[in-house]
């Protein structure tokens, strides 16, 4: 299993930009525990830069413990379901998280 930061790391190259056309939004990723940190993810124009660390104005903050992330990532843990029971909170538009599986986590 890759670790959190290599699958943040990779994130853009797995992104089909013609899933960004339109968009203006940042994701703030917040991972707890071991292996974790902070990340973020900046859409406009249909292109995407990630970086680690704290964006100023997060259109949605995502947070959840290390472990579950990698479950989330991994395809164990549905992100809804990880959101349901409170193992992902989130705080921001909703919307931008029900993008989440098809922008980011789409295989």
């Amino acid at each position: 299993m890759s670790s959190i930061a290599d699958f943040f790391g990779g994130l853009v190259a797995k992104v089909d930009p013609a899933k960004t056309t339109g968009m203006n939004a940042v994701y703030q990723f917040v991972i707890n525990g071991d292996g974790g940190g902070q990340w973020y993810a900046k859409i406009a124009d249909g292109k995407m830069e990630v970086a680690s660390g704290t964006a100023e104005n997060p259109s949605i903050t995502l947070t959840c413990e290390a472990a579950d992330w990698q479950d989330i990532i991994s395809g164990k843990l549905n992100g809804q379901t990880a959101f349901l029971t409170g193992k992902l909170k989130i705080k921001g538009d909703m919307g931008l998280a029900m993008k989440l599986p098809s922008l980011f986590l789409a295989k």
